[in-house]
């Protein structure tokens, strides 16, 4: 990619990687669409979007900064027991984040070839759009209450969905917010679980993959660049973050119909566009 393009790229990754509308979906429409110069087989391709989900997840430590230091001081004080509000919900994250890691681990590998088939991105962009929609629907005969009252079983569920970001096309956080909504959980309570679940799976696919950073040549410009698309995909994470925070307190009804009528659109019209 040109300096143009892999910035544009860091922006898209940094917005699409929180709403939900599938950053991996939006990674592989936008730049074929556009005829970009990307090559994700290249051995450069990888360390620079290392360096984007390092962004991303900067942002989310940062945003949520207050609420780790809460849960993490309550979870020490509890002496590791779920004995106070803070611990529980260090425990429910921890919980929540088990599964995706390990689907993520377990299956990453055999889903890889979908990556770069833009009809298979369409297809299961237009399912993300459907099931937003199912989300809304759940959200309408699911009693709302708040993180207090989520099971452990529920956190494992809601996890679990994460898996569902593997497939191109469909949203990690999409996948959490109709989870936690059929979990009865209202929508800023399932947006903010969403956010802690996806911070420490961020992370961690960040840092395991930051040797390969070190066979990255070492020229000033090559790591400006890496470094500038960083820091933008952080910036865009962190504004995206604090729009959907105060989007999903504000507006409780039908909160993702938005998000999904936008998937159903771009997944079904660009499958038509390609029969054409």
């Amino acid at each position: 990619m040109n300096p143009i393009e892999a910035l544009l790229f860091a922006v898209i990754q940094g917005v699409s990687e929180l709403f939900p509308v599938s950053s991996l979906g939006h990674g592989v429409l936008i730049p074929d669409w556009l005829h970009w110069s990307i090559n994700r087989t290249s051995p450069d391709f990888l360390p620079f979007m290392v360096m984007l989900h390092l962004g991303t997840a900067a942002a989310l430590l940062i945003y949520f900064c207050r609420d780790w230091i809460d849960l993490i001081g309550g979870w020490l004080r509890a002496g590791g027991r779920a004995s106070n509000p803070e611990a529980r919900l260090m425990w429910l994250v921890i919980a929540g984040t088990i599964p995706a890691g390990l689907l993520g681990l377990l299956l990453e590998k055999q889903l890889r070839a979908l990556f770069t088939s833009t009809t298979a991105v369409l297809i299961f962009l237009a399912l993300n759009g459907l099931l937003l929609l199912l989300g809304d629907r759940l959200k309408k005969k699911a009693a709302s209450h708040d993180l207090s009252q989520l099971s452990f079983a529920g956190a494992i569920k809601i996890g679990a969905g994460q898996a569902l970001a593997l497939l191109p096309g469909f949203s990690r956080s999409g996948a959490t917010l109709v989870t936690g909504l059929a979990h009865g959980l209202d929508y800023a309570s399932s947006a903010r679980f969403s956010f802690l679940l996806a911070t420490p799976i961020i992370t961690a696919a960040g840092i395991l993959e930051i040797p390969k950073l070190a066979h990255k040549g070492h020229g000033s410009a090559e790591w400006g660049l890496l470094l500038a698309c960083g820091a933008v995909a952080g910036l865009c994470a962190y504004a995206s973050t604090w729009f959907l925070m105060r989007y999903f307190k504000k507006t409780e009804i039908e909160s993702l119909r938005p998000f999904g009528f936008y998937c159903l659109l771009v997944g079904i019209g660009g499958l038509l566009a390609k029969a054409l």
